[in-house]
């Protein structure tokens, strides 16, 4: 056997045990480090396995504000998934299924909207905010939220829709069905995968944002998780294992949802660069 057909049944797999190391040794660790003491933190190497296994730091982020974090971070990334969900596929279904003029024109406006940088929004969206009296809700974040994540929900649906085969699209034409009624009961089932994919993307982006949820909220009261490490945070001192404790708790609902997800993101994406 050639040297270039053992490297793939070797190479291959040895590339993904090395990948795969990478991605989770420092899952490993936060996890380890989160059951260190404080004391044993700064007296034992970085690297070192905890002495015995403590859970007082999970237990103290529980005492904490930490559901109503959590509930927060749930509720605002819900609504704001299904309303990118729900927009982006029907901008795509124009784009993709519709003629007109200024079809190109707005669609290359859209997509343009994925290289506005994030941080140059920050003040006006702020101001918004403050003048429509949202500020520290949780109705705060859905605004930027859904605006910014549009333009790659619409791209990644609107090539997908393309690739729908049009003979579907006529046959509901000559029974008579609206565009509205063509989207909902053909284009939106037939997206699924594509719309899991929307979904999955943006869920995981927005659970882990960080500076609107900052800027736009003050209390604990209407904060979500990626905040929830400043509670462990003080003026001259830190508190590094409860800091990774509430790290391990906002990641763990990812890791679950990816794990049950993961197929669906890769059928939509690999449905939508493939042309039928």
């Amino acid at each position: 056997m050639s040297k270039k057909r053992r490297f793939p049944r070797v190479g291959i797999p040895l590339l993904a045990l090395i990948w795969l190391a990478v991605t989770t040794l420092p899952f490993l660790f936060m996890v380890a480090s989160s059951m260190k003491t404080q004391e044993e933190n700064f007296s034992t190497p970085v690297w070192a396995p905890p002495g015995h296994l403590y859970f007082g730091n999970y237990a103290a982020v529980m005492k904490g504000p930490y559901f109503t974090y959590f509930r927060n971070s749930v509720f605002v990334v819900g609504v704001s998934v299904l309303m990118i969900v729900v927009f982006s596929a029907m901008a795509a279904y124009v784009f993709a299924r519709m003629r007109f003029r200024l079809n190109k024109p707005l669609f290359a406006l859209i997509v343009a909207g994925m290289i506005v940088p994030l941080h140059s929004t920050l003040v006006p969206i702020y101001l918004l905010t403050r003048n429509l009296g949202l500020y520290d809700t949780p109705f705060a974040l859905f605004g930027p939220y859904v605006a910014l994540s549009l333009p790659v929900s619409i791209f990644i649906l609107t090539e997908f829709m393309r690739q729908i085969p049009r003979e579907l699209e006529e046959a509901a034409q000559l029974d008579g069905c609206s565009p509205f009624r063509i989207f909902w009961r053909i284009f939106f089932p037939l997206s699924g995968p594509g719309l899991a994919t929307v979904a999955i993307f943006n869920g995981i982006g927005l659970w882990n944002e960080f500076i609107f949820a900052y800027i736009l909220t003050s209390t604990s009261e209407h904060r979500t998780l990626p905040l929830a490490i400043w509670d462990f945070q003080g003026q001259y001192a830190s508190n590094i294992p409860s800091m990774l404790a509430v790290l391990v708790l906002t990641s763990l609902p990812l890791i679950v949802a990816y794990a049950f997800g993961q197929e669906r993101v890769i059928k939509g994406m690999m449905a939508g660069s493939l042309k039928g």
